[in-house]
């Protein structure tokens, strides 16, 4: 008979502990779901001139003030400061990614 109350024990801690896992991955699901996406890319143009063309960190600095990070593929040819352009890029975690550039004449 108490191996019996011991069983009937165990089974009642087992479906309380499914069930508690099942809450938690419940809320961690909705939470994640429902949180703002900071990894979230957001694409964008801008018209400006370069002020500075940093070839070894693969950096384009615009007369805006803001950093633009080129893919380590980019072709800087053409690209002074001085030069107008119009830059393609995606944020991602804060950062400007160029996808694509076009010189404005």
């Amino acid at each position: 008979m108490a191996s019996h109350f011991f069983v009937q024990l165990l089974v009642q801690r087992f479906k309380r502990i499914v069930a508690m896992r099942f809450v938690v991955a419940t809320l961690l699901a909705t939470a994640s779901f429902l949180s703002p996406m900071s990894g979230f890319a957001e694409s964008a143009d801008v018209e400006a001139t370069i002020k500075k063309v940093d070839t070894a960190n693969l950096v384009l600095t615009l007369d805006d003030g803001k950093t633009y990070q080129a893919p380590e593929e980019f072709n800087f040819d053409g690209l002074e400061a001085g030069v107008k352009v119009i830059v393609f890029y995606t944020e991602v975690d804060g950062k400007r990614v160029i996808n694509d550039l076009d010189i404005v004449k």
